[in-house]
């Protein structure tokens, strides 16, 4: 297990100098064209609105319609081309469901041959929080976090990186449903392939990344992609993920009662029921009757320290105390738990931090043990040794110990896009599946 990162691309780095050159230019353009941009240019909002009811003919990863627009960073827009694509994918029950991806091109020197799916952290019940509205304008309380992904945004494009943009929860935004991000993100591939100017096709190299509510996305989509799309498969080097979500009913109760994320458990119930179609009215205490509603259409930023001291029991009936005495509850937490996924067959580069303390919650509970404040570090390392153990020997675990969710973010991107940078360039994928230490059951 290793303590630090390995990092080639930091602030102080050749990529990360670029990419600070390159957000620079980004911020700059947008500044001085703020104010005299007609509203002509902004994206229109009809792309986003789309009858559902007549794509069940069309074959997942079938582009719909596209666009190509401007970059916006916090609703200015700056000198990279963004293009569109609106696609047929599936949802988490099987349906088909249109969504919407975004490729940015590098507005320099392309790579030939390679290209990354970036999966955000957005993490919202809102569907106007996600990636794609904020490349065409929006501004938002939740678009922020696309915003503050900038930085690593304008890394792979300063590497001459196209970068697809997913919007991995769907249009409906089923926050925490694990197997439809993994579908929106493999078909987002399908469909950049199928359109011109995108600099992606079908024998295009492409690298997973993602950090927290993106790294549901990329392992899902790494896990489902033989299965589901293995033409993609066959074209994915690697994934690259940090702060990985793996048995949900474990970190519900990991969470429950913390300072800073017991919030995120009300978005997690409102997300799967809203996925999988499931009424939890019956098993709600009248306090989360009156708390649900007003989540509705939260974001991370809404709820992140909002609730301190939450816990379950406060949002069930007595008898309801146990989580898993609510059948559809423990029904649907078995089917996003990534401990019953398919094992990956490309390489993977896992980070997670393990000080959750540092953001107020305990990491001494009994079956748990520490993570970083809403992610179990001993599921993370079982889900990699799980890994090892079923055949990918290319797994390179890596914990940072003294560090948190947040505070270990930018450590563990930086290091996941230096990783994926090796795995684009054909470079042998490291592993230490000999030295990762033990964790929880997550079977």
């Amino acid at each position: 297990m290793t303590i630090a990162g390995r990092v080639n691309g930091g602030p102080g780095s050749r990529a990360g100098r670029r990419a600070r050159r390159l957000l620079a230019t980004m911020v700059a353009t947008a500044v001085v064209q703020c104010g005299c941009v007609a509203a002509a240019q902004a994206a229109p909002g009809d792309f986003f609105s789309y009858d559902d009811s007549g794509i069940a003919g069309y074959s997942a990863g079938s582009v719909l319609d596209s666009r190509t627009l401007p970059y916006h960073l916090v609703g200015l827009p700056v000198p990279v081309t963004a293009i569109q694509i609106r696609y047929r994918s599936t949802d988490a029950q099987g349906r088909p469901a249109s969504n919407i991806t975004t490729v940015l091109l590098p507005p320099g020197p392309r790579r030939a041959g390679a290209a990354v799916s970036y999966q955000s952290f957005y993490d919202s019940l809102n569907p106007e929080d996600s990636p794609s509205r904020a490349v065409a304008g929006g501004v938002s309380l939740g678009q922020s976090v696309n915003a503050a992904e900038g930085f690593y945004v304008a890394q792979l494009l300063a590497r001459g990186l196209p970068v697809l943009l997913p919007d991995t929860e769907g249009q409906r935004a089923d926050f925490a449903a694990g197997p439809e991000y993994g579908y929106n993100t493999l078909d987002s591939i399908r469909a950049a392939a199928r359109v011109e100017g995108t600099g992606i096709d079908a024998a295009t190299r492409i690298g997973l990344l993602g950090y927290s509510g993106g790294a549901i996305a990329t392992n899902w989509a790494a896990a489902l992609a033989p299965s589901y799309a293995p033409e993609v498969g066959d074209q994915l080097v690697g994934a690259a993920e940090g702060g990985v979500l793996v048995d949900p009913a474990r970190n519900l109760l990991y969470v429950d009662g913390s300072i800073g994320w017991a919030g995120v458990a009300g978005m997690a119930i409102l997300g799967v029921a809203r996925a999988y179609d499931v009424d939890f009215g019956p098993y709600l205490s009248a306090y989360a009757q009156r708390l649900l509603p007003q989540l509705e259409s939260a974001s991370i930023a809404n709820v992140l320290f909002q609730y301190p001291g939450l816990t379950w029991t406060q949002l069930v009936k007595p008898e309801y105390a146990d989580p898993q005495s609510v059948p559809p509850y423990a029904e649907v937490t078995k089917r996003i738990n990534l401990g019953a996924a398919p094992t990956p067959t490309i390489p993977m580069f896992i980070g997670q931090a393990a000080n959750g303390v540092l953001e107020g919650t305990d990491g001494g509970r009994a079956g748990i043990g520490a993570g970083d404040a809403v992610m179990v570090a001993g599921d993370v390392r079982a889900l990699a040794r799980q890994y090892c153990e079923d055949g990918n020997s290319a797994v390179d675990y890596v914990e940072y110990g003294p560090l948190s969710h947040i505070s270990a973010a930018p450590l563990a991107l930086q290091a996941e896009i230096d990783w994926l940078d090796h795995r684009l360039a054909g470079e042998p994928a490291p592993s230490n599946c000999g030295s990762i230490p033990r964790g929880n059951p997550i079977r």
